[in-house]
């Protein structure tokens, strides 16, 4: 009798500690910046798309403003499984794939149409850098694109090379590094999330960042000029875990391939009138400054040297991708 109520009881425990068939499989995602950002609307999109595809059988939990991992954590994070899914900015990647960082090697991509056929999908750039990073643990579902890269000052605007020297640079790549050591400046790395308290407190004197980082984090607010060079592009990828991935079914994993192909799409077509919305924005709250023609070869010619430092730290496979840049 003793046997038979013993059994009863466990067989209740193991059916209450396993999961309903028709329970919801969860996927969280980290990302650094606020709901509103551009970003985070674009994984509301892809969140909502999923859910309404999959019939509920997927849910998507965003945690925004890096409530979960600052961006430098995303990677490593997603990669072992801390988290299903993660927004991070390509240049994360650095310390493992070097030759990410080709799209900060100054002016390589100067307009907008030789951005967007570097990081379609399977493009001769992306392709090897998709690759590459799924070797690490984590897919990349797909490319959020993020605009152009400005400089921020304070108390003084920094219109020629000459006017970074001695100047301490908030930087979240190491080739963008390279750009201010090339000018007589020094780079720190600061987390996207720390941006403000960095330039509040004048742990920085200048930094680099994108417009519509300007507009949503503040950043006008404790800084008075914005120069536009748009002298690097800045990328960020959504990542999923592998084991996260191949954990779904073929049909789930085709709904979630199709919304990160439609989300992608829509935000790369939309980018510019984004960048244009946030320049506005913040137009009456940051003195802003257009270089000329004439300035901006004066920056090209003052970070040339930036390009042979990339491919000397980037190995083979940085090589690979400044040939292919030029062949755009």
């Amino acid at each position: 009798m003793k046997r038979w109520i013993v059994a009863v009881l466990a067989a209740g425990l193991s059916f209450a500690l396993a999961p309903a068939a028709d329970a919801a499989k969860v996927v969280r995602i980290t990302l650094q910046l606020p709901i509103t950002h551009h970003l985070g609307q674009n994984l509301a999109a892809f969140k909502e798309e999923v859910e309404r595809e999959t019939k509920g059988e997927i849910k998507i939990e965003i945690y925004p403003s890096a409530q979960l991992y600052k961006d430098s954590e995303v990677p490593q994070a997603v990669s072992s499984g801390g988290v299903e899914m993660g927004v991070a900015s390509l240049a994360q990647f650095a310390g493992t794939i070097p030759a990410v960082n080709i799209f900060e090697v100054p002016f390589s991509f100067p307009t907008w149409d030789l951005v967007t056929k570097a990081t379609a999908p399977g493009s001769p750039i992306r392709g090897p850098l998709d690759e590459a990073i799924l070797k690490t643990g984590a897919r990349v579902l797909w490319w959020q694109a993020y605009g152009g890269t400005i400089l921020l000052s304070k108390g003084k605007p920094i219109v020629t090379p000459a006017d970074m020297k001695d100047k301490k640079v908030r930087v979240f790549g190491k080739t963008l590094g390279e750009f201010v050591k090339s000018v007589g400046g020094a780079p720190a790395s600061v987390s996207g999330s720390e941006q403000f308290l960095a330039y509040q407190r004048g742990t920085v004197d200048a930094g680099m960042t994108g417009v519509t980082a300007v507009d949503a984090r503040k950043l006008y607010q404790v800084m008075d000029y914005l120069t536009v060079t748009n002298h690097a592009d800045i990328e960020f990828i959504v990542l999923i875990n592998e084991k996260a991935w191949q954990g779904l079914t073929e049909d789930q994993r085709a709904v979630m391939t199709k919304a990160a192909r439609r989300v992608e799409t829509e935000l790369r077509n939309e980018m510019g009138q984004i960048e244009a919305k946030s320049f506005d924005a913040v137009r009456d709250k940051i003195k802003i400054i257009d270089l000329t023609p004439e300035q901006v070869k004066e920056w090209q010619k003052a970070t040339a040297s930036v390009i042979d430092t990339f491919i000397g730290t980037s190995g083979p496979l940085g090589k690979q991708l400044v040939e292919a840049a030029k062949k755009l």
